[in-house]
């Protein structure tokens, strides 16, 4: 490396000069951290993909203080770092840290949490909260647990019938919807999560009142408001792609119609699902230029984003024995793994009419995920883990083969589960790209992504909150998880990831 300077205290100094001042907060030449040379850890003469959607950078250095990035720029500014560890970067593609903005079941601590990091996944955002996955995140916040930084939703907020069983939030009232916000935020929701079968009254109170509380609400289509009713009162993500098609049909107005005006069923609540399935299934045959202009303008001024899943989507609409001998199944425990089987086959195909129709649906899915990220509506990569066949960590490298398919760049593809995970999050001060004063959050990978997206599975290192994870950890983690999942179970199982699972929803 050029440049002047040989010891540490010459580079800390540099660092310093250099407007890393914040990052090196008790590491300045003086204080007691100085001499420890492992809180700098240097990264040096690597392709850089930011995170922002910027093409790829040549030669770029990036110095890590702690668990924040302190520099970041051209390999010859940097002078000898007197002893910090040095990671050669020659040949090697640097990315942020990967974002899941649809996972479930943190509280699975020995499968779900090491999962993610040794794939790359250093945040998640949790799409059902409970006591157990909120404990999760504050033992890793306070430094008892090594797992990936938690945004955590409310628990599933959804009407008097539901598909759903417990701990859903099930309000009939505004003044239940009204309660029901104001308890979660009190126990730690960051976000309120809204389900299917939320009624319109009680979906406009939470609403409001997530605006007078300070949050936001996200989550799944409610049946009985359109889209753009939802987009108008703040919804600021949909999950899935549920609805996109029927929107962007020339039938939108008349499927939208019966919909509202079908009851839900207490007695068999799934039949009002199955309608909506079926509906959807038929409106990929009545595509309208003019109402899909019309949908993803609204989306765009309202500032609603989506989460399309496509990875549960892609695993709900093949026939149930297609994935039941994925290797990654030695990580999932055997409870879970049963319910897996039995859950996919409310979803999957069975005839070769169904196994068509279903996937003539996810093509179109795919078609309308490229026309959305066109159309300049944002776009966030989650997976819906722990629901049948999607692994945790891994499937989020799916996701992003799957919205390069749709049409996105691979650089565009990273960008929804880095820069725009970060923005939508309202992170983006602190995470989602590398920069001075970011988290230290990184993925290290042995060839470049930018070139193909399924690049993204070949990981030299991890970096953590600016802890290492190189391949011998990573490799032991997931040995550690292979035995947890292969454990006897014990008397007490997760019966909400169970039910999760057997449900087969995406959820």
């Amino acid at each position: 490396m050029a440049g002047a300077g040989s010891n540490r205290r010459e580079f800390l100094r540099w660092l310093a000069a250099s407007g890393a001042g914040v990052a090196l907060a008790g590491l300045l030449p003086g204080s007691a951290a100085a001499s420890a040379a492992e809180e700098i850890l240097v990264i040096t003469h690597v392709t850089l993909i930011d995170g922002t959607g910027s093409a790829p950078r040549r030669d770029v250095s990036v110095v890590l203080v702690g668990d924040r990035i302190a520099w970041v720029g051209n390999s010859a500014q940097v002078p000898e770092t007197g002893g910090a560890r040095e990671i050669d970067g020659r040949g090697k593609f640097l990315i942020p840290g990967l974002w899941d903005m649809h996972t479930h079941g943190a509280d699975l601590e020995e499968i779900v949490l090491p999962s993610h990091l040794a794939y790359g996944v250093t945040g998640a955002r949790e799409m059902w909260g409970y006591a157990e996955n909120r404990a999760t995140r504050d033992k890793i916040e306070r430094g008892e647990l090594l797992g990936p930084r938690l945004v955590m939703g409310s628990g599933i907020v959804d009407g008097p019938v539901t598909l759903l069983g417990p701990p859903v939030l099930q309000v009939s009232t505004e003044a239940e919807a009204r309660a029901v916000v104001r308890a979660e935020k009190a126990a730690g929701a960051e976000f309120v999560k809204v389900y299917s079968y939320l009624g319109p009254e009680a979906a406009r109170a939470v609403a409001d009142e997530v605006h007078e509380q300070g949050l936001r609400f996200s989550g799944h289509w409610p049946y009985k408001l359109s889209h753009f009713e939802a987009s108008d009162l703040g919804q600021h993500s949909f999950e899935h792609f549920f609805g996109v098609s029927v929107h962007c049909s020339s039938r939108r107005d008349e499927i939208i119609a019966k919909l509202k005006s079908t009851p839900f069923d207490p007695a068999a609540p799934r039949d009002f699902f199955n309608l909506a399935r079926r509906l959807e299934f038929e409106s990929v045959s009545t595509y309208s230029p003019n109402a899909a202009w019309t949908y993803f303008n609204r989306m765009r001024r309202n500032g609603t984003w989506h989460s399309p899943t496509l990875t549960i989507n892609r695993i709900v609409t093949q026939p149930a024995e297609t994935h039941k001998q994925d290797p990654r199944l030695k990580y999932v425990p055997a409870d879970i793994r049963e319910s897996w089987a039995m859950g996919i086959e409310r979803f999957a195909p069975k005839t070769s009419a169904e196994i068509a129709l279903h996937e003539r649906y996810y093509q179109e899915t795919l078609r309308l995920v490229g026309a959305a990220h066109d159309a300049g509506v944002g776009l966030i990569g989650g997976t819906d883990c722990l629901n049948p066949y999607t692994f945790p960590g891994s499937g989020l490298h799916e996701e992003l083969a799957f919205l390069v398919e749709a049409g996105l760049s691979p650089v565009q593809a990273l960008k929804t589960v880095t820069g725009d995970a970060a923005k939508f999050l309202g992170r983006e001060r602190t995470s989602g790209t590398i920069a001075a004063g970011k988290e230290a959050d990184l993925v290290l990978l042995d060839a470049n992504p930018a070139a193909d997206i399924r690049n993204i599975a070949k990981i030299d290192l991890v970096v953590t909150r600016g802890r290492v994870l190189d391949k011998p950890a990573r490799r032991r983690m997931l040995d550690d998880v292979e035995t947890a999942a292969n454990r006897p179970p014990a008397a007490a199982t997760n019966t909400r990831i169970q039910s999760l699972a057997r449900r087969g929803c995406c959820c």
